[in-house]
């Protein structure tokens, strides 16, 4: 069984580990990797991922 939840909120992973973390922006996947990545997202924020 999968489950795909989209959440801008890392708080959830509290209570849920993911296997798979994808960053979309611009309707693209920029960046995936692990709950360490959601973890980067939550200290660093995602203005890396976006243009002015």
């Amino acid at each position: 069984m999968g489950v795909m939840l989209i959440t801008h909120y890392t708080r959830i992973l509290k209570y849920i580990k993911p296997d798979f973390v994808h960053v979309f922006a611009g309707g693209k996947i920029v960046e995936q990797g692990g709950a360490d990545l959601a973890d980067r997202l939550e200290a660093n924020g995602y203005a890396e991922y976006t243009t002015a």
